[in-house]
């Protein structure tokens, strides 16, 4: 019977990579070309880092520092808004809420609507300027000035809408994490924003989504559907283009970073959002190594995301304990969620599966072989010898999992601010170039269209970006209409409707 209410559609997901070698971004860094949007832009971008930060003891002991995730956000913001195209956006169906009274003017804000095809959520605007939510506050009767405008009436019954909708617990679902950047930096301008102007809605401050950690560490369902776009860019920050994709989520332990972007028209489709984080490093539980995990559904297909940085090291014994990660990765990653939902639990329960990140494994040739290949830009002789295209087909790492074909150079080791491989490292000493960042995908369903690297200099790595065509399950209510009442006839009748057939 599902077949007869399930519709499929496909969804193009860019995922992306880059060890970012405790640098943050610099001004005028382009991303444009890792982000593949120069061409077709992607539905959905999952972007992981690794070492955002340095790996000093202060960061893998101490406090943690958000501050270079910020700015990386801030790049892929401005990088998505810039290479918006001006060809008319896809549409997409929703399966949500029938329209009522209470919801239709913050369709735009909330998991609102019917199930029917939009291409944006544009009819209703966000308050921009302090003034506006406190004007959008009830009114005593008779306060209202006589000049006030059949327009200016309506916009505030919108906006007192809004406040109305923020302020109920009814919608379950995902509370979104997307806050305002910058926002107590902002409050001490008094041209912009101040603590009196949030004291017509509770749900400011009051929500997780609000506080210090752009995600809870412990995922939770009893939250209503909060802003997703709910950024700078819409409480006054002078910017004139509304960025066509908002965060949906972003995790950050130590060093690994990720972060997950989607297209407004999209974000209601997005529901389960949980997050997990399993620490590999030193001891076997510290967070310099490891993965940092995040489960969602979009539509009605489960879709998991899995960043991590595992074991560097080119010996023998270094290969065992990045398979030994992989292992202990799968084991200990856990997506908490209510009993009775039958909400996936660990990485294999899920539809559709990417692993990325720096993998750090390495290629088994010696030092000149390997360079003599990358100057011949003899890739496929030199895919032979990579040790996580054999772990794969010998099924000890990864069994079952698929990656693309490797056409292009090893991403690792570079001298930074160059595009030349690193000769003797002081540090660590002779490097033989390897693949070390790595896409991967498990699950039907998934269509690879393309995988590479891109050049940016920031680094000792090079970022690596692959884009799949992803199918997902979307639910119809019409078709489960017609399907039930064909049911209910066979009940009523006692008979088996059979339908006619022509021969």
């Amino acid at each position: 019977m599902r077949a007869q209410y399930i519709d499929t559609k496909e969804l193009r997901i860019c995922i992306g990579t880059y060890n970012a070698a405790g640098k943050s971004p610099t001004d005028g860094l382009d991303i444009e070309d890792w982000l593949g949007s120069g061409g077709e832009q992607a539905d959905m971008y999952v972007l992981g880092f690794q070492e955002v930060v340095p790996l000093n003891a202060g960061n893998v002991f101490g406090a943690e520092d958000g501050g270079p995730a910020l700015a990386w956000e801030e790049l892929i913001r401005d990088t998505l808004t810039r290479t918006q195209p001006s060809c008319s956006k896809p549409k997409y169906r929703y399966r949500s809420h029938p329209a009522s009274p209470t919801r239709d003017g913050a369709d735009d804000l909330f998991p609102g609507g019917t199930d029917t095809e939009t291409d944006d959520d544009a009819p209703f605007s966000f308050p921009t300027q302090a003034e506006d939510y406190v004007a959008s506050t009830p009114r005593p009767f008779g306060a209202v000035e006589n000049s006030q405008t059949d327009q200016d009436k309506q916009q505030q019954q919108q906006q007192r809408t809004l406040l109305k909708t923020m302020s109920k617990t009814d919608r379950i679902g995902l509370a979104w994490p997307e806050q305002p950047l910058d926002l107590l930096a902002m409050s001490t301008a008094p041209s912009t924003l101040s603590s009196s102007s949030f004291k017509s809605s509770r749900s400011f401050g009051q929500h997780r989504s609000f506080r210090n950690a752009r995600v809870a560490d412990e995922p939770r369902d009893d939250g209503p559907a909060m802003v997703a776009d709910l950024d700078a860019a819409l409480l006054g920050k002078k910017s004139g283009t509304r960025s066509p994709f908002v965060r949906i989520v972003s995790k950050q332990m130590v060093g690994i970073f990720l972060t997950i972007w989607v297209r407004r028209g999209l974000r209601r489709c997005v529901q389960n959002l949980k997050v997990s984080t399993v620490g590999v490093g030193a001891m076997g539980y510290i967070g310099n190594k490891g993965a940092v995990s995040a489960s969602m559904s979009v539509y009605q297909t489960m879709f998991c995301f899995v960043c991590s940085h595992m074991s560097a090291g080119e010996r023998p014994a270094d290969l065992l304990k990045r398979n030994a990660d992989v292992q202990e990765i799968h084991r200990r990653t856990r997506f908490a969620g209510p009993g009775g939902l039958e909400l996936p639990r660990d990485i294999y329960d899920h539809e559709r599966i990417f692993w990325l990140g720096d993998l750090n494994y390495r290629l088994d040739v010696p030092y000149h072989r390997a360079h003599g290949l990358v100057a011949a830009m003899d890739w496929s002789q030199l895919a032979e010898k990579d040790q996580l295209k054999r772990e794969l087909r010998k099924g000890r790492a990864f069994d079952g999992w698929s990656e693309g074909v490797l056409e292009f150079a090893p991403t690792y080791k570079y001298e930074i601010g160059s595009g030349k491989y690193i000769g003797d490292d002081q540090r660590g000493g002779r490097r033989t170039p390897a693949w070390c960042d790595r896409v991967l995908s498990f699950g039907k369903g998934l269509r690879l269209l393309s995988y590479g690297r891109s050049e940016l200099a920031l680094s000792d790595h090079m970022p690596v970006a692959a884009t799949y065509a992803a199918e997902v399950e979307v639910f119809c209510g019409k078709k489960l209409q017609r399907a039930l009442t064909l049911t209910n006839a066979e009940v009523e009748t006692g008979e088996v409707v059979v339908p006619d057939l022509e021969f």
